[in-house]
């Protein structure tokens, strides 16, 4: 079950509870699967487990402090960082300060900046377990949206028999794994992306390409598969690399490849997204041999590429929705519009190579989107996996509402 995760950043905060040396199985587990894994630990549960073996496991530092050595470490960050936040052990104490907002510990402190779905796996003693506080302050975090991993029944570190037991390292990540599946709009949703550039052959070492790295589409596609959706990535050249089990990679280098491989797709797709920057044009005939230096001027010959977006939205039923990208340079806005009814995309995305530290090669992104129901959905500069998420929730609100 560990490889659902695979791409998840994946925040662990472990209390002060016997139960903490199962942390570091859990650590593996996550990493093994793919996870990228940042631990935070209240200081009681040093005493447990060392901070030097779950950072040893995690690659990452662990904190155990809002401030370290006079230096602050960002609870805020952290908590916007993850995709997922877990709690194992969570013990009565932090519980009860989870629910009254009591942060004097990191792990409640960057709880209370999540905004991510958040888990913990209760463990205590039988008496702790059933007291009613213990109970109200569970039913509480559960009124706030938070997911309780159930307790196991067995011997306990008093030598009680009886319900209070962490659950085991396997059992938290496949009840994590099924409920984010199982609860997903896009799970059973086919989804066909394609993404990067295309490199257009003038000879066997020459092309025309363009500067697309595929980072928005990879992240894009890495949403949607977490999401349930099972996703056919079409990517052309990148240094990127995209592992998880819910995605099909298909490299391919020329538009005519990736037409090929979309076109063929889309016929059993629910979801299109078009994030590729597809060349417009290819060389009209290919040299077969490397093109030697002469004097004067070299001419190439140049004929259209395949609209692929066109071409797919030219045979879309009403059950599809298409998602376009726009990246332009003059007429934005008036552009992207033209391009939503003209390739008949549900919704077009606008970057701008106006707005600093949006387009080709960043890490972050800013975006506007247009639907075809007249709807603009404006965004502030973000990372691209925080704009492909968004992306994602908006295709899930716009086909909710189709319906």
């Amino acid at each position: 079950m560990g490889s659902h995760l695979a791409g998840k950043k994946i925040l662990l905060g472990i209390c002060g509870s016997i139960a903490a040396y199962k942390a570091a199985s859990l650590v593996r587990l996550f990493i093994k699967g793919g996870a990228q894994v940042k631990v935070l630990m209240t200081p009681s549960a040093t005493k447990f487990i060392s901070p030097l073996t779950l950072s040893t496991l995690s690659k990452n530092t662990v904190h155990t402090s809002v401030i370290d050595d006079d230096s602050w470490n960002n609870h805020v960050d952290m908590g916007l960082w993850a995709d997922v936040m877990i709690l194992a052990p969570a013990t009565a104490t932090t519980l009860a300060k989870m629910r009254m907002g009591l942060c004097d510990n990191i792990i409640v402190a960057t709880y209370l900046s999540a905004k991510c779905p958040v888990y913990f796996a209760p463990a205590m003693d039988l008496d702790m377990w059933k007291h009613p506080s213990t109970q109200e302050n569970i039913q509480k975090l559960q009124s706030y949206g938070n997911k309780m991993i159930p307790v196991g029944h067995g011997e306990l570190a008093s030598g009680l028999v009886g319900e209070g037991r962490m659950a085991e390292p396997e059992e938290i990540i496949r009840f994590v794994t099924q409920d984010s599946n199982d609860k997903s709009y896009f799970k059973g949703k086919i989804v066909l992306i394609t993404a990067g550039p295309t490199y257009e052959a003038i000879d066997p070492v020459r092309f025309i390409g363009n500067r697309s790295t595929g980072k928005m589409g990879v992240e894009i596609a890495l949403s949607f598969a977490q999401k349930g959706a099972k996703v056919t990535l079409i990517l052309g050249p990148s240094a990127l690399d995209v592992n998880h089990p819910n995605i099909k990679l298909i490299r391919i280098q020329s538009s005519a490849e990736m037409a090929k491989y979309a076109v063929k797709g889309y016929k059993k797709a629910h979801i299109a997204v078009m994030a590729a920057a597809v060349a417009d044009y290819t060389p009209k005939t290919v040299a077969k041999q490397k093109i030697k230096k002469k004097g004067g001027a070299l001419k190439i010959e140049l004929e259209r590429t395949q609209d692929i977006a066109a071409t797919l939205g030219s045979i879309k039923s009403k059950k599809q929705f298409n998602v376009g990208f726009a990246l332009e340079t003059n007429n934005e806005i008036a552009s992207a519009k033209g391009k939503l009814a003209k390739k008949n995309f549900d919704m077009i995305v606008l970057n701008s190579l106006k707005d600093k530290g949006a387009g080709f090669a960043y890490d972050t992104n800013k975006v506007t989107i247009f639907d075809n129901k007249g709807g603009v959905h404006k965004y502030k500069l973000k990372s691209k996996k925080e704009v492909a998420n968004d992306i994602v929730q908006l295709v899930e609100q716009l086909m909710r509402a189709k319906k």
